[in-house]
């Protein structure tokens, strides 16, 4: 079983930046990768960014070149590193992780990001 809790979020102005981490606790080594998703109201959720065990990242292409996803092993928390912030932005990110036990993907609870114009 594997836990995950996110914070960092909260309101900044466009063009501000912000740090999200997810800390994950429970079976870390069944973690294949661990992400970032998003959801606006009215939308559906999507994959912001993401980042595999043997380091690989992907980004989507709304957030390639402002964002950046990384991880820290000893403190089994990763981040997502948000700068240039937009107002389109805003939305509730989550952590989330895929692993090799029952239920294989895990979600933290979702911290609120909001971007003021």
């Amino acid at each position: 079983q594997v836990q995950l809790v996110e914070s960092g979020g909260g309101l900044v102005q466009a063009g501000g930046s912000l740090r999200l981490s997810c800390a994950a606790s429970g079976s870390i080594f069944s973690i294949n990768a661990m992400g970032w998703y998003r959801q606006a109201p009215g939308k559906q959720r999507e994959l912001v960014a993401a980042i595999t065990s043997g380091g690989s990242t992907n980004y989507a292409d709304s957030v390639k070149g402002r964002f950046t996803i990384s991880r820290d092993n000893a403190k089994n928390t990763v981040y997502l590193q948000m700068n240039s912030l937009k107002p389109e932005d805003t939305a509730v990110y989550y952590c989330a992780a895929d692993a090799v036990v029952p239920p294989y993907d895990y979600w933290g609870q979702g911290t609120q990001v909001t971007v003021s114009s």
